[in-house]
């Protein structure tokens, strides 16, 4: 990169796995240069994008039961790896503490997750499905099925391939 060049990794040294593709020549480029290439091409805004529209169609097949894509997804990911603690859960997932508290609160309300006693360290408290949260994701699975037929013709067989591969890649979040 030369010394006119400002990356978009400025303030870190890029890791060869992060190296920027492209970088953007802002001193020479005006604002709405600069924010039209980012428009076009940001990666983020379009797996944003991608996420809102998916997530909507996950929720709006999920809505008669009283859940959304978010809550269906933490009901699964209880059953197949729990007990599990909050922060193991969190990491699995890659969501923060507040977003997983917002998420998990009314499934336990509802009683369709158990949070157990705590553990001998005195802070873990196993998540687990309540035999109410098993019987919602055996019912809602047909609705799960069909937004996922759904999803599917939307982004295409190589795309829903193509996310499952990337997904599949994601690194383990460590905190």
């Amino acid at each position: 990169m030369n010394g006119s060049a400002t990356s978009i990794w400025q303030g870190r040294k890029p890791t060869p796995k992060h190296e920027p593709i492209m970088s953007l020549d802002i001193q020479n480029k005006a604002g709405h240069d600069v924010s039209g290439e980012i428009a076009q091409n940001c990666l983020l805004t379009r797996t944003r994008q991608i996420s809102r529209v998916l997530t909507a169609i996950y929720d709006e097949a999920l809505r008669p039961f009283g859940i959304n894509a978010s809550q269906f997804s933490l009901l699964v990911l209880i059953v197949e790896l729990g007990p599990i603690s909050r922060a193991d859960l969190g990491r699995k997932n890659h969501h923060d503490r507040s977003t997983l508290t917002r998420n998990l609160q009314p499934l336990i309300l509802q009683e369709w997750v158990f949070e157990g006693a705590p553990e001998s360290n005195g802070r873990s408290r196993p998540l687990a499905l309540t035999g109410q949260g098993k019987a919602l994701l055996g019912d809602a699975a047909s609705a799960w099925s069909t937004a996922q037929a759904s999803a599917r013709l939307l982004v295409g067989e190589p795309g829903a391939n193509a996310l499952m591969g990337i997904a599949g890649k994601l690194p383990q979040r460590m905190r």
